[in-house]
């Protein structure tokens, strides 16, 4: 198995992220009953512009890197220099805007003034979480899987360490600073990424003086490939941007409580969505492997190959996605109270979880598009699904539907993507 680089680098992905998962699961027990589920709402606010922000100021260059290096066009080092000047001019203007409107996001959109000072906190990690993304597509692409599991590791252990170290104190002040304190935590995690991958670049990996003047050509072609899968990044984020902003209108103007609101969808994204996404590192990992794999031998033309990788990813991540599913449909109860010591959410994961074995498709397929030059395709398909999604959940919301407004316009999404993505895959191979 192991003379076979994508089943390879797939399985050191899927016992990497296999430990992540779990020292994730071990960080998120403990958050969560550290500082109660007001704190998760909080925090559930914030994430979808935080998301949003974070794909600008990264621009997917890390899925860009990992494909023009797999494919031996450039330097590496090119690649890698080029990128980053792109990122630090990106960082600058992502940080700036936030602090220009986080007041009016906070208040005026979310409805929750206390938004405002976590949104500043979460653009301060950009700078860090960029500059470890670009060197995770620099592994990628050379299909060595080692150093981001290691690193992976690393931050897990490292996050864990701290949050039982900075929160209690913080919480202390007020949830607000608690809050605060986890998404901060990420600077520290994020660097302790870059020196591990620093460590396992190789000793031939040395930066000379003509290496930092920008090249247009390899400039340009990193444009030509991050603008149109940033795009179809984008307005998945935007639309996750939007979500909690519609959400949260409408169901107030159908005659909600802001407290309903905060504890239900709280409940959905902290609780109801985590499990169910919980074995995402496997997709990951399939993914991850897929993109550089596919490129290279669509790039050869290959085209026999890239049928056989795409069948296997599609199997390996149909068998993921139906025993982790129906395991959390009938144990659902058990995993909340034990992890989260809660049953918040069981209700929605009743009606969400058949439908998750198709959102387990989604990472796989989305990466062959993008292996197969197919950018602009992924733009349009994630373009219609969240119009769909939002007009939906909009409706159902005024429609007196509660949460589960979002809750069948996700699966709505979900069905939407894999269809389009696959009907899409056909045409080409």
């Amino acid at each position: 198995m192991f003379k076979n680089k994508f089943l390879s680098a797939t399985f050191i992905l899927l016992c990497g992220g296999f430990v992540t998962k779990i020292l994730g699961f071990i960080i998120r027990i403990v958050y969560t009953r550290m500082v109660g589920s007001e704190a998760i709402s909080l925090y559930s606010l914030v994430m979808p512009t935080y998301s949003l922000l974070l794909t600008i100021a990264t621009l997917s260059l890390p899925i860009v890197i990992s494909k023009l290096i797999s494919e031996h066009k450039h330097q590496s080092i090119k690649v890698l220099t080029n990128a980053t000047f792109i990122i630090i001019v990106l960082n600058i203007i992502t940080i700036t805007t936030i602090y220009l409107t986080k007041d009016f996001i906070a208040i005026k959109l979310l409805h929750e003034e206390r938004c405002a000072p976590l949104l500043m906190a979460s653009s301060l990690t950009f700078p860090f979480v960029s500059l470890s993304s670009i060197l995770k597509g620099y592994f990628f692409g050379k299909q060595k899987m080692l150093p981001n599991t290691i690193s992976n590791i690393i931050e897990q252990i490292i996050r864990l360490l701290l949050i039982n170290i900075v929160i209690p104190p913080l919480i202390k002040i007020s949830i607000t600073h608690a809050v605060m304190g986890l998404i901060l935590l990420s600077i520290a995690t994020e660097t302790a990424s870059i020196i591990t991958f620093c460590i396992f670049l190789p000793k031939k990996f040395v930066i000379k003086k003509e290496d930092l003047k920008p090249d247009l050509s390899t400039t340009k072609d990193i444009l030509s490939i991050s603008l149109p899968t940033v795009s179809s990044r984008l307005i998945g984020n935007i639309g996750f941007f939007f979500e909690p902003i519609i959400l949260t209108n409408a169901l107030l103007y159908a005659g909600y409580s802001m407290n309903y609101i905060l504890n239900e969808y709280g409940a959905y994204n902290g609780y109801t969505i985590s499990l169910l996404t919980m074995p995402s590192f496997f997709i990951q990992a399939i993914s991850s492997s897929l993109l550089p794999e596919i490129s290279r031998f669509f790039g050869l033309k290959n085209y026999q190959m890239v049928k056989r990788r795409f069948k296997q990813a599609l199997i390996l991540s149909l068998i993921v996605g139906l025993g982790f599913s129906f395991a959390i449909y009938f144990f659902r109860d058990f995993l909340l109270t034990t992890l989260y010591n809660t049953t918040n959410g069981s209700n929605y994961i009743k009606l969400l979880a058949p439908f998750f074995v198709l959102f387990y498709l989604e990472g796989p397929l989305q990466s062959v598009l993008q292996a197969l030059n197919q950018a602009k395709s992924c733009l349009y398909i994630t373009l219609i699904a969240i119009i769909v999604k939002l007009i939906t959940m909009a409706i159902l919301a005024i429609m007196h539907f509660g949460m589960y407004a979002l809750v069948i316009a996700e699966i709505i999404d979900i069905i939407i993507i894999v269809y389009l993505s696959y009907r899409q895959i056909k045409k080409i191979i």
